[in-house]
């Protein structure tokens, strides 16, 4: 599950818990987004587990290549 999956089921949760007062077929709603909030948090804590600790830089200390740039002026 990604953070977006993560925190759409928190919204989705919130929303059923705390902005309706409905019962659809003998359906607790604020149970169901009790539920849903408590999966998106531990989705989104899973989430940060797996991706959070990555390093995405590559660092060097010496150049790869030399390149050589050359202006034109074919105006």
């Amino acid at each position: 599950m990604g953070i977006g999956a993560s925190i759409f089921m928190i919204v989705a949760g919130a929303i059923l818990t705390f902005a309706l007062n409905l019962e659809v077929g003998g359906v607790d709603l604020d149970i169901v987004g009790w539920i849903l909030m408590v999966g998106g948090v531990i989705g989104l804590i899973f989430t940060a587990l797996i991706w959070g600790p990555r390093h995405r830089s590559v660092a060097t200390r010496e150049p790869t290549e030399y390149r050589r740039v050359e202006e034109r002026s074919d105006l």
